[in-house]
């Protein structure tokens, strides 16, 4: 018999501080007009000094595990997908562990920066597929925050910090991914990137932030988006108007409209959160599935396409059955075995 597997149970969490474009303004010279225009951001939520991937983490983590009906100790597996974590190690899934009291779980994370959910996702479905586990917990976490270099306009008005997770269990009915596409295109990892203490590349004024070429990364971006959706639906057996609702990764209203353009999608099949927490890379698909499932936005049986795209270049898509059909299955199902890029 095979088996499925099944998001269960998922939660958020986001720092209390609000950082509006208002409060921006005092400190660069930009507007809220200008940020607007541009991207679609209002406002973001930034980390207290106290907080880290982790703490953020937990909460949303918790949150997840109620939903589902677990305690932490039924937990296999947790994936955490970060490119801020706490340290260099141990990874920010030990600490979180240690924080749940998930006694029975390993813990690793992964870093794929923006697409680092969906690569963690895929990950921990494979595990359940193989038979390995019965209950995973995928969880995307960043503080941005702390890698900004507050003099650049061009990149500090566009991230947030925050945290999403779901919960991932063994089911014997037709449910959860449908198909998925996973790439990289290392040749451009110098129009995104973070230097590290580690690395080659200096920092500035000894601390280590992010850098972009910003029309570089828009351009590759709205194609890569709408390249690997097209192809993760295809590979499904599904059209592009079969699918139910696209989240896509949280990075600029621009964007999100472009890539949404390019697959012939309408406004209301498009979910869009990226207004009130700007641009928060790993953590901002599972934030946004949270809300769209808060909001009504997601019903069983819906058919979600999920992709993300960051820093490598990376990239990552994935058609989601939510829930179990009225029909019992999935029309031309694709095994989620299956691995594809977009060459």
């Amino acid at each position: 018999m095979e088996t499925y597997a099944r998001i269960t149970g998922w939660g958020k969490y986001l720092p209390s501080r609000v950082l509006t474009n208002d409060d921006l303004s005092k400190m660069l010279d930009t507007s809220d007009e200008w940020i607007r225009t541009r991207t679609g951001i209002r406002e973001r939520r930034i980390a207290a000094d106290d907080e880290t991937a982790s703490t953020m983490a937990t909460p949303a983590s918790r949150r997840a595990l109620e939903v589902a009906g677990l305690s932490p100790e039924d937990l296999d597996l947790i994936i955490v997908a970060t490119c801020t974590p706490d340290g260099i190690f141990p990874s920010c899934a030990s600490l979180l562990q240690n924080a749940l009291g998930a006694t029975k779980a390993a813990a690793f994370d992964v870093n794929a920066a923006c697409s680092g959910f969906v690569y963690a996702l895929v990950t921990g479905c494979q595990f359940i597929q193989s038979g390995a586990y019965q209950n995973v917990l995928v969880v995307g976490s960043e503080v941005y925050s702390r890698i900004m270099d507050w003099e650049d306009r061009s990149t500090c008005v566009l991230f947030g910090d925050g945290a999403g997770a779901v919960v991932l269990q063994a089911d014997d009915r037709p449910t959860g991914p449908m198909s998925f596409v996973l790439g990289s295109d290392g040749s451009f990892s110098n129009i995104l990137y973070v230097p590290g203490p580690a690395g080659a590349r200096t920092n500035h004024n000894g601390h280590y932030c992010l850098r972009m070429a910003g029309p570089e990364v828009f351009r590759a971006a709205v194609q890569i988006m709408s390249g690997s959706a097209k192809k993760v639906v295809s590979l499904a057996g599904l059209g592009i108007s079969d699918v139910d609702l696209f989240i896509p990764h949280q990075a600029n209203e621009r964007l999100i409209a472009a890539a949404s353009r390019a697959l012939g999608l309408p406004s209301e099949k498009v979910f869009i959160n990226v207004g009130r927490y700007g641009n928060t890379s790993a953590a901002s698909i599972p934030i946004a599935l949270c809300e769209a499932v808060e909001e009504d936005r997601v019903h069983d049986g819906d058919r979600l396409v999920m992709v993300g795209f960051g820093g490598g270049l990376s990239w990552g898509a994935v058609v989601l059955q939510w829930g179990i059909r009225e029909d019992g299955g999935f029309a031309a199902r694709v095994p989620i075995a299956q691995v594809n890029s977009l060459r």
